[in-house]
């Protein structure tokens, strides 16, 4: 005997495509996590999504002479990849790789990131044609995103770039942390010493 039997069916129907949009949503989160690498948080997530798909599917296996229930289950599928991926969004999980391209190759790019606390890399290149350019490479968390690419357009209206998931990212040592009055003389070693 289902638990839910003494349920209304509109309140059953409502229940299953809210519990559908939930384990859905749930489902999109975790597949996106799990490509980003955080393995405890998908398993997690797993855990409660499948306790809520396996409540929602009895109930519609239990009545597949509802057509309502299957409608309800159905649409709830449908709105949890939306919500899922518009969730996935705001939650903005992990890094990303922005390259741009400047077509003003004086630095100042680099230079504008680098003052608004981006780590960047300046890459003097050309296109075959034309006059010089600079590659600009800057590794960032997803939500400051929005504010990289407002400086980009800021520093280079002209200026195009592309974005990358990436699935890992190792900081590293940067040169800039040491201070104002820090030299790298003594190569990697003095460095080494130093912490």
């Amino acid at each position: 005997m289902s638990m839910f039997a003494e349920l209304h069916p509109v309140v059953l129907t409502m229940a299953i495509f809210f519990a559908r949009i939930l384990d859905v949503s749930l489902g999109t989160v975790r597949t996106i996590v799990v490509f980003r690498g955080h393995r405890l948080l998908a398993a997690v997530i797993g855990f409660f999504e499948i306790v809520i798909w396996v409540i929602a599917a009895g109930q519609v296996l239990q009545n597949l002479d509802a057509w309502y229930l299957i409608v309800a289950y159905a649409g709830g599928f449908g709105a949890g990849n939306y919500i899922g991926i518009w969730l996935e969004a705001k939650l903005a999980i992990g890094r990303e790789m922005v390259s741009a391209i400047s077509f003003r190759a004086d630095g100042g790019l680099a230079r504008l990131l680098r003052e608004r606390g981006f780590r960047a890399i300046d890459v003097d290149a050309d296109m075959g044609r034309g006059p010089a350019v600079d590659l600009v490479i800057t590794v960032t968390r997803r939500r400051r995103v929005p504010e990289l690419l407002q400086t980009i357009l800021e520093a280079d209206p002209e200026a195009q770039y592309s974005i990358s998931d990436i699935k890992m990212a190792h900081e590293g040592f940067d040169p800039t942390m040491l201070g104002p009055r820090a030299t790298l003389g003594g190569g990697w070693r003095s460095i080494m010493k130093r912490k």
